[in-house]
């Protein structure tokens, strides 16, 4: 014991210089698989305040629309730029860290993984061979020439072509499958650092905006939402027309919709593009959303007047607020409307001079002015709009990128997950009653379905020298 003291002392410092050496300290701190879980875990965390809180929106307007404290929402944007989280310093720095933290693994591991695919071991000893769960031994008679050349042709047609080296009087078959499988995991690794780099080219280079453009204008700037400024395009978008469709009996909106036109340089360069909520109009690097509507002055309305008593019936159009004169000296007037349009109010002033006042409706909704009684009969025949359309503009230089990291990602998630590098050692040596045949397998993953397919060929291996 005495003797022993010192050993662990030596032990001790031996520690303690190891910990001391700051450049390993940090090498395994952006190798640890902790730094990738916290930082997993803050991403996703932070990710979720950025989706509750509106990204572009205002504390004021975040307390107004959800009675939220106001001095909490100002401490947010104030320290942690919570209203435009996507780009504060920290979102970006913890990407920066995970993506660091990702590189420094794979080359930490990834020459081993190299050298695993590049020098397999060919001949290992027969303990390690018999180490393996997946493993059978029995003898094979005949001569060693045509059992070999009959090992290497099982192998070759069942599994694949073996690799035949000699050492020490015996004979080593090495067959193998799906050994850049062990590559998927950093396909994997490869295809975030991708998504990353397309996620900062959007968020420096792009922007998010929206135009306005009334029905028959056109407009070649764009008014950027970030920076609350209007920016130009480099060419033009002109509304040739916009309308809008209403689920039936209602002035609720069923689908909006743009007819565009694009002009660079003084050529069109697309000519009426429809352009409804899931079809966006892109181009060059600039999409163009459906994304609202606006009404652009008084609408006028479509009206077809009769005259109970001499059965005479005219149509007109009229604007709100306009009068127009009835058959047999009276008049009608515009003066209020509701529901987009499916109810019209008329003041009426009849042929002796009294004012009436008459609600109209949408023919779609069935109420019939016939049983009113008076002078007249109204009907409600059309309701006339202009709008200016709104569009949400969208500049991100990164959704190509983001996409080949997607591509990647699905790539390099089937290898890791559905692939993997299956192994066959088949080794004979001569023994007193034959050749000793000794054969081994594993996998570096999925274990059950490897052990399935061992076991058959373990089967076929003895049906085949058996017969």
């Amino acid at each position: 014991m005495a003797r022993a003291a010192p050993s662990s002392q030596s032990g001790d410092a031996d520690l303690n210089d190891k910990k001391q050496n700051p450049i390993d300290a940090i090498w395994d701190f952006f190798c640890s698989l902790k730094l990738s879980i916290s930082t997993l875990i803050l991403l996703a965390v932070t990710s979720i305040l950025g989706t509750v809180i509106e990204q572009g929106s205002t504390p004021q307007a975040m307390t107004e629309k959800h009675g939220w404290s106001l001095s909490f929402m100002q401490f947010l944007d104030t320290y942690l730029d919570a209203f435009n989280m996507y780009h504060s310093w920290w979102f970006i720095g913890l990407l920066g860290l995970f993506s660091v933290n990702l590189i420094c693994c794979s080359i930490k591991r990834l020459p081993r993984v190299w050298h695993t695919v590049q020098n397999p071991q060919l001949t290992p000893d027969d303990n390690t061979l018999r180490a393996f769960s997946n493993r059978e031994e029995f003898v094979v008679k005949g001569e060693e020439a045509a059992i070999k050349e009959k090992v290497s042709a099982f192998l070759s047609g069942r599994f694949s072509a073996a690799r035949v080296h000699e050492k020490d009087g015996k004979t080593y078959f090495y067959a193998e499958k799906g050994a850049w499988s062990r590559f998927g995991v950093y396909i994997t690794h490869l295809s975030i650092l991708i998504i990353f780099v397309g996620a900062l080219l959007g968020s420096f280079w792009g922007y998010k905006g929206y135009v306005s453009i009334p029905e028959g204008g056109q407009t070649d700037q764009v008014y950027r939402r970030d920076k609350q400024v209007e920016v130009p395009m480099g060419f033009a978008v002109r509304c040739e027309a916009f309308s809008v469709s209403y689920y039936e009996g209602t002035r609720r909106p069923r689908e909006f919709k743009s007819i565009l036109t694009v002009i660079d340089n003084g050529e069109v360069v697309i000519k009426d593009r429809k352009v409804i909520v899931n079809e966006p109009l892109t181009y060059k690097g600039l999409v163009f959303y459906q994304s609202s509507y606006n009404p652009i002055g008084d609408p006028s309305f479509g009206i077809q007047v009769k005259e109970r008593a001499s059965g005479q019936v005219i149509d007109f159009k009229i604007p709100f607020g306009g009068t127009r004169p009835l058959p047999g000296g009276g008049s009608v007037r515009v003066e209020n409307y509701g529901d987009n349009g499916m109810i019209v109010r008329l003041g009426v002033i009849g042929t002796n001079g009294q004012r009436q006042v008459v609600d109209i409706y949408d023919p779609s909704a069935n109420i019939s002015d016939e049983r009113r009684g008076g002078e007249y009969v109204f009907t409600l025949t059309g309701f006339h709009q202009r709008y200016a359309t709104g569009l949400q503009v969208a500049k991100d230089p990164g959704v190509e990128v983001v996409w080949l990291g997607c591509l990647f990602m699905v790539i390099g998630t089937m290898v890791a997950f559905f692939m993997s590098h299956r192994r066959i050692w088949v080794v004979l040596s001569p023994g007193n009653k034959g050749m000793n045949l000794l054969i081994a397998g594993n996998a570096n993953r999925n274990q059950p379905a490897f052990e399935i397919g061992f076991d058959e060929l373990k089967k076929e291996f003895k049906n085949e020298f058996s017969s």
